[in-house]
């Protein structure tokens, strides 16, 4: 006949807090950034047909995002630049219930930093 063990009882489990803001809760190593990227991956073509993210073939095409958190070790960045950079290059992490991209920084392109009022223009653009 089995021998019956005494059932211990289940610990509950401890509720979390409320969030802090990001840069006070987390803190990058070496050379990663924390990148936001606006919008949803959906673009539009030059007549303005809508074409959704899930129709572009290879991600080929490079997106501009504000740099958020940065690690100790980057050279070329400081937050609220912002960084041209390949979408398949990022690893997506969830902050805040916030969707972001983790990047190292041999993955930037290009960067620009926001200063005399360029923060409203889109890099890129010649008017």
């Amino acid at each position: 006949m089995p021998r019956t063990t005494k059932a211990t009882a289940a610990k509950p489990r401890a509720t979390r807090g409320r969030k802090k803001a990001v840069d006070a809760d987390v803190k990058l190593t070496a050379d990663r950034l924390v990148v936001r990227v606006p919008g949803n991956g959906e673009r539009r073509s030059a007549s303005g047909l809508l074409i959704p993210a899930t129709a572009i073939p290879a991600p080929k095409r490079l997106s501009w995002g504000d740099v958020e958190l940065v690690g100790p070790d980057v050279r070329v960045a400081t937050q609220g630049d912002r960084v041209l950079f390949l979408p398949a290059a990022g690893l997506e992490v969830e902050l805040e219930g916030e969707e972001l991209v983790l990047l190292r920084e041999r993955d930037i392109q290009a960067v620009s930093s926001g200063g005399d009022g360029q923060k409203d223009r889109t890099p890129g653009q010649y008017l």
